[in-house]
């Protein structure tokens, strides 16, 4: 799915290129609902060598889903992910 940069949690990430970790996503601003069932997100932007490549992103349909732990493993995720990618 293309959305556009700044729409939605997962364009906001991507433009803002900061994880966001949504509580309850009925109430973010221009939220686009991929899944019907989400109720939680977090949106981590993937970024190598100053290019953005995307955002992971991950729902939930549990209401506040995702705390500062799931962030910082999420972002340590990223990175060991965008170790092995190469953008030449």
């Amino acid at each position: 799915m293309h959305i556009q940069v700044g729409n939605g949690v997962c364009g906001t990430a991507f433009k803002e290129e900061k994880t966001l970790v949504v509580e309850n996503v009925h109430e973010f601003p221009g939220h686009i609902a991929c899944d019907s069932a989400s109720n939680s997100e977090i949106v981590v932007p993937l970024i190598k060598d100053g290019k953005k490549l995307g955002v992971m992103d991950i729902d939930s349909p549990k209401l506040a889903r995702f705390n500062d732990d799931d962030k910082a493993e999420l972002e340590q995720f990223a990175d060991i992910l965008l170790s092995h990618i190469d953008i030449a």
